[in-house]
């Protein structure tokens, strides 16, 4: 069994690395049979309520330096046999998030770390800093094959150092699509849909353009927007990109075809409203992008997808280029959309192609290949560690 220490923001705060590392924990214990014995340090904000946390957590102050190394000690003097760190740009404090250079340097047991971006061409400080790491994990974990090639050619590592394990999705729950839908008013609709945190560079522009052709050929569509605002795109702007696409909704006629779901949901409503849709949209510009949970969920949840051919959806969809329709192509989006929301037929074939994928992404396989991977590393370092014991008996 191993002792699993787990560096990365956590529940009750709501982002997506959170999410990711609650459910990871879960279905590592569940591979483990149960087996609790680990470890979360959880990255906090100064100005966060602890109290709101499970007490039994460990804390990271993520501004305060001094932090990093004294849990490094901690992890070191404790039980913990590896530790899983979550690595994503503008998480941890420092220039580039470099304090937690810190961590890594003073840590004595294996570590695993995901990267949860990895860049085409990433420059200092970011570089540096994401080199170093990788240097210093014992494994990394990516979510996108293509990242295997790029972090082994940037940072001159062993292919053998970088392992894949998909994106986990939740197990899908098909009998709940239909009672969804009418809960929702969508039994009458066909309903494309995106979901994420709202800002700009997401690629709503597009499809809302598109949408008009798709209403002439397709007229009971929907396009269901969900997600709340992003909490740095609210602060810096308030709701003016919100009120922007309102203002484009309007001015193209789609107030019947467009709806708007301003609030936080929880994972069991994300699970339900994607379940809903006839149709999930990722058109983002960003060609770097080498994952998306949202399609990953999309994708593992059995939905027929629809994307923009950046890196993470042609590395999960590249067998299937019907699927992939260039960002500018606007005519190319709404005939596609409209071709085959009009096909029920076509449609579920994409749709039965699509749970094929999803079937190696479910969140319980995704935990059992996390589950081997931490057994193996812990394997090496108790031996490792009895060895070193040994030596130092017969030195005595």
């Amino acid at each position: 069994m191993s002792h699993v220490a787990y560096v990365s923001t956590y529940v009750p705060k709501r982002c997506g690395l959170a999410t990711y590392t609650s459910h990871l924990r879960q279905y590592v214990q569940n591979a483990e049979q149960g087996c609790k014995a680990d470890t979360v340090i959880a990255m906090v904000d100064q100005s966060e309520d602890l109290q709101a946390y499970d007490p039994s957590l460990w804390f990271l102050r993520r501004d305060v330096r001094e932090d990093y190394r004294k849990l490094a000690q901690r992890v070191n003097n404790s039980p913990v046999t590896v530790v899983s760190l979550q690595h994503e740009f503008g998480i941890f404090g420092g220039n580039a998030g470099e304090y937690v250079l810190d961590f890594v340097r003073e840590l004595r047991k294996p570590l695993v770390t995901t990267f949860h971006t990895v860049l085409e061409s990433p420059q200092d400080p970011l570089r540096s800093v994401q080199e170093e790491i990788a240097q210093r994990s014992d494994r990394i974990v990516v979510m996108s094959r293509r990242a295997i090639d790029l972090l082994a050619n940037q940072y001159r590592l062993p292919k053998s150092k970088i392992v894949y394990i998909p994106h986990g999705t939740p197990v899908p729950s098909p009998d709940r699509r239909e009672p969804m839908r009418k809960q929702l008013g969508w039994s009458d609709k066909r309903v494309v849909m995106t979901f994420g945190l709202l800002s700009r560079g997401k690629g709503l522009e597009l499809i809302l353009k598109a949408l008009p052709e798709v209403v002439r050929r397709v007229p009971n569509v929907l396009y269901a927007i969900v997600g709340q605002t992003h909490p740095e795109v609210k602060k810096h702007e308030g709701e003016a990109y919100r009120e922007q696409l309102k203002e484009m909704i309007r001015e193209l006629n789609l107030e019947q075809h467009v709806v708007m779901i301003d609030r936080y949901l929880s994972e069991d409503e994300l699970v339900d409203h994607i379940m809903a849709c006839d149709l999930y949209v990722t058109p983002y510009p960003g060609m770097q992008q080498i994952t998306s949970g949202t399609l990953a969920y999309a994708v593992g949840l059995g939905r027929p997808v629809l994307s923009t051919p950046y890196v993470y959806a042609q590395d999960l969809l590249g067998e299937f280029e019907d699927l992939l329709i260039p960002y500018g192509d606007v005519d190319a989006w709404a005939q596609t959309i409209s071709r085959l929301l009009s096909d029920t037929t076509t449609l579920q074939q994409w749709e039965q192609r699509i749970q094929q994928i999803g079937r190696e992404m479910s969140w319980p396989r995704v935990g059992e290949s996390h589950a081997r991977l931490f057994g193996e590393l812990s394997q090496k370092h108790r031996k490792i560690e009895s060895e070193g014991n040994a030596v130092g008996s017969v030195s005595r």
